[in-house]
């Protein structure tokens, strides 16, 4: 069994397109660094974000940009899970609530995938209901969908196809979110499990 997903996990990227390379993937999350830094290096600010990576999709994403900020900030993460339909809203359930009291503060949210933006406008209203001051949601791929979101990422690293996309923290069927670099997977590779 284990042999069989082994291979069909590999198979995937047989006929997957490299869309960004590994090169382009680290270049953008420095520029959302600099997008930060310039932010909460401001003379006079002194600003103490909680910044929340949204796991696990974002894992590697928060891993590779919490060293390249160079202002004091607080860490910790959320996990919100999606059930039913998407059309239909679905049901948001939060698996790990934020730990650090939000009241008054300004709470950066670090997520791998803006794409139908349901999740992410939940979250981004719950944290203001519990008193954030300002939430800023930094999406490291913005999908360009045809349909209009709920919820604008603030920060963006790259805007990515409507297609299905893996890496960097993205997977398909729970394979390949280690990859450095973003593939768009082939339709037709998917309906075959």
């Amino acid at each position: 069994m284990q042999e069989f997903h082994h291979n069909r996990a590999r198979s995937l990227l047989d006929n997957a397109e490299l869309l960004f390379d590994q090169e382009t993937v680290q270049a953008a999350v420095a520029r959302m660094a600099d997008v930060l830094n310039s932010r909460f290096n401001e003379p006079g600010n002194h600003e103490f974000p909680l910044v929340l990576g949204v796991m696990g999709g974002a894992v590697i994403f928060t891993g590779n940009l919490l060293p390249q900020l160079s202002f004091p900030l607080e860490f910790d993460y959320i996990h919100v899970s999606r059930y039913g339909d998407d059309d239909q809203g679905g049901k948001v359930v939060w698996k790990v609530i934020p730990r650090s009291n939000v009241v008054g503060r300004v709470v950066v949210v670090l997520d791998d995938i803006l794409d139908e933006g349901e999740t992410l406008a939940h979250v981004k209203q719950r944290l203001l209901d519990m008193g954030a001051a300002e939430v800023v949601l930094a999406v490291f791929a913005d999908k360009a969908i045809a349909k209009t979101k709920p919820v604008q990422a603030d920060i963006v690293g790259l805007t990515i196809p409507d297609r299905f996309v893996v890496g960097f923290g993205m997977d398909v069927h729970g394979y390949w979110r280690n990859l450095p670099d973003l593939w768009a997977i082939n339709p037709e590779d998917l309906t075959q499990r």
